[in-house]
């Protein structure tokens, strides 16, 4: 009987050795949690990469008279700039996919009411070797200083020469590297500011670089015929020669440098011309805070830009701007000058010879 019962206990004893050993092990194994992937892993996954910008303003004018230049015409409200997508591809091969919408991107991508509205840029590339590059399709111009991108420029409102100059061109362009420092591009291009081909023949476009750590130089041209030959009026041939020049001084100053100056030729009859000059400085008080000033004169006595006889003007501005992550609040006072009344107010009809403007724009880049 007491072996029965020392047999019984040493059962019990075993039977709960091996039962809170299976519990242990139990608790020890736990379900697969499937985690999330880092966005740094779904971005090195996609086959291109992916940037754009959001801007809009609100601009006033102590004269109630706009600015005549481009992206900052509407005035005493608050204004819609430009959404902007970039799908992007650098490579042997690659390609660029620009495409924006909003105000600015009408003035800029032209073709209102079509498709072809929303396309900014639109190209690929071919890079056989490091020193030489070939681009195919629709993409922005060489010359000028500014571009029609917001976050790229100091200024939120752009000058008299990017505004009378070309904003893109389509065609083919090749890009040479020379030496470290000299580069070359030669191309041939559709209409000026145009994605389809109105006026018979092609654009010769051209620039000259010089780059290093502080300083960059571009000698610029672009020329062909703007107008075919009609009953009425000749054939009329247009040629711009540009020159923009930077130069950081130190990490916080930079200078910069634009003069243009556009010809219209005329088969038959007087050329008509107009040229232009600006001075760019900028100063980085802090990570968070940039001050850009503008300094910009156009000669225009053939009134090919504000139709006066003595079109001259200067337009001074100052740009404040605030960064915060992705955002940047730029406040901003222009002040534009002219020889004589040729700013045109167009509810009222009142014409001044000078606009002062102060404006914020709020501009969010990804």
């Amino acid at each position: 009987m007491k072996m029965l019962q020392l047999t019984l206990i040493a059962m019990v004893i075993l039977w709960t050795a091996n039962w809170a050993t299976a519990q242990d092990a139990m608790e020890v194994v736990e379900e697969p949690t499937l985690e999330a992937p880092a966005e740094e892993e779904i971005e090195s996954k996609l086959p291109f990469e992916i940037s754009g910008f959001v801007d809009v303003y609100y601009a006033a004018s102590g004269t109630d008279n706009p600015l005549p230049t481009s992206f900052t015409e509407s005035i005493n409200s608050f204004n819609l700039g430009m959404a902007n997508i970039v799908l992007s591809k650098e490579g042997t091969v690659g390609f660029v996919a620009d495409i924006a919408v909003g105000p600015r991107a009408e003035v800029a991508n032209g073709f209102t009411g079509t498709t072809l509205a929303a396309i900014k840029q639109l190209f690929v590339t071919y890079s056989p070797t490091d020193w030489l590059t070939f681009t195919l399709g629709n993409y922005g111009t060489h010359v000028g200083y500014e571009v029609i991108d917001a976050p790229a420029n100091i200024n939120y409102s752009t000058s008299y020469m990017f505004s009378n100059g070309p904003f893109y061109h389509t065609g083919l362009k090749v890009d040479v590297a020379l030496n470290e420092q000299f580069g070359l591009m030669v191309g041939l291009f559709d209409d000026t500011d145009s994605k389809l081909d109105f006026v018979p023949g092609k654009h010769i476009g051209a620039q000259l670089s010089y780059s290093d750590d502080k300083t960059g130089i571009y000698l610029n041209y672009i020329g062909g015929k703007d107008a075919e030959e009609d009953e009425f009026s000749p054939a009329v041939f247009g040629h711009q020669f540009d020159l923009t020049a930077t130069y950081q001084a130190t990490d916080k100053f930079g200078l910069g440098v634009n003069a243009t100056n556009k010809t219209v030729a005329p088969e038959e009859g007087d050329n008509t011309s107009w040229f232009g000059a600006a001075l760019y400085a900028n100063y980085a008080f802090s990570d968070a805070f940039l001050l850009g000033l503008r300094g910009e004169y156009i000669g225009d006595d053939d009134g090919l830009i504000l139709g006066a006889t003595d079109g001259s003007v200067f337009s001074f501005t100052i740009s404040g701007n605030y960064k915060k992550g992705p955002l940047t609040i730029i406040p901003e006072f222009r002040l534009d000058s002219a020889a004589e009344d040729v700013f045109p107010d167009g509810d009222s009809g009142k014409v001044t010879s000078s606009i002062p403007v102060f404006l914020v724009a709020a501009v969010y880049s990804f």
